[in-house]
């Protein structure tokens, strides 16, 4: 696959795998190269960006996008599954070198518990430097999104409650270097198992829990280590499977369910920014909480479904 057209506001092309490294039990990180990523470029820090990568399908061939135009992902959804390949959604963990020597990093989680496996789990338990993969990506210059960490609304100095499980690990990872050094609040970190703890750095001010499943039901023991950090340790979170949004995704200016936000009054934590994001199930149980129950403000939440349990994933 040769570059693609300038026309394009993002880079869509394909890229190499230059380095693998495998972080824990569930986690493997991937170093992607390629001339594309010369053009790569975002305007502020990274954060929790997101961009999406394309594995192969069971033809084990790439889609060609060589002269693509804005109608590309038509053209993509038209093509039979096996030669299209499989589109998935990560969070760009970090960003090494500049021009031709870019260099994107992504850290994949592998399903070391019972259940099914994704085929972008499946290509990173197998994954081998040489191995070719397409990727959408920010494009220097052009707006792409993509970012939703953004605390401006809960005032100058927020207290932060950062909430994931394992998925959101990379997001978590990067918001927390990306902090100001003199931020204050808690990160709550979900793992499958106690060797998944990995060596992250923060602001002194930010105190950063990890929560091994080790067996556990999904969400339990996290539900539980956010609430007692709130105060709240005899609450019961409670969902009811039937009411969870799959596509639940609700930002201080977006909701996928086309909730109307609410007339900004005055909120019991008014300093408080609350960005969480995982399953579905999990999630919605602590946006109960906290809107609901606790009264916060709209404005000052994130909660993405990153997926559900039970459910296909899809782009």
């Amino acid at each position: 696959m040769s570059s693609t057209t300038t026309q394009l506001p993002m880079i869509l092309d394909a890229v190499e795998v230059t380095a693998v490294e495998r972080l824990s039990p569930s986690f493997v990180r991937v170093e992607l190269g390629g001339a594309c990523l010369a053009d790569f470029g975002v305007d502020g820090p990274l954060l929790d960006q997101r961009f999406k990568l394309v594995f192969p399908g069971s033809s084990g061939k790439l889609p060609d996008y060589t002269g693509a135009d804005e109608s590309w992902f038509d053209t993509w959804l038209d093509r039979p599954e096996g030669e299209r390949g499989h589109m998935r959604t990560y969070t760009i963990r970090d960003v090494n070198g500049t021009g031709a020597e870019t260099r994107i990093l992504v850290d994949i989680v592998l399903h070391v518990e019972p259940g099914p496996t994704g085929p972008g789990a499946a290509w990173a338990d197998a994954v081998q430097v040489g191995d070719r993969l397409v990727t959408l990506a920010p494009r220097a210059g052009a707006a792409y999104g993509g970012i939703e960490f953004d605390s401006s609304s809960a005032g100058h100095d927020p207290r932060l409650l950062i909430v994931g499980d394992e998925t959101a690990v990379p997001a978590i990872s990067g918001i927390l270097r990306d902090l100001p050094a003199d931020a204050r609040g808690a990160a709550f970190l979900e793992v499958p198992v106690a060797g998944d703890v990995l060596d992250l750095g923060s602001p002194e001010g930010v105190q950063v829990v990890w929560v091994p499943r080790d067996g556990a039901p999904l969400g339990e023991k996290l539900h539980a280590a956010v609430l007692a950090h709130l105060g709240a340790g005899d609450a019961v979170i409670s969902t009811n499977p039937d009411e969870v949004d799959v596509d639940l995704w609700e930002t201080p200016t977006y909701s996928s369910s086309g909730e109307e936000l609410p007339e900004s009054g005055a909120s019991p934590d008014a300093d408080l920014y609350a960005w969480i994001a995982g399953e579905s199930g999990v999630v919605t149980g602590l946006r109960r909480h906290l809107v609901r129950d606790r009264g916060i403000d709209r404005r000052q939440v994130a909660f993405m479904g990153y997926w559900r349990r039970g459910v296909a994933m899809r782009s």
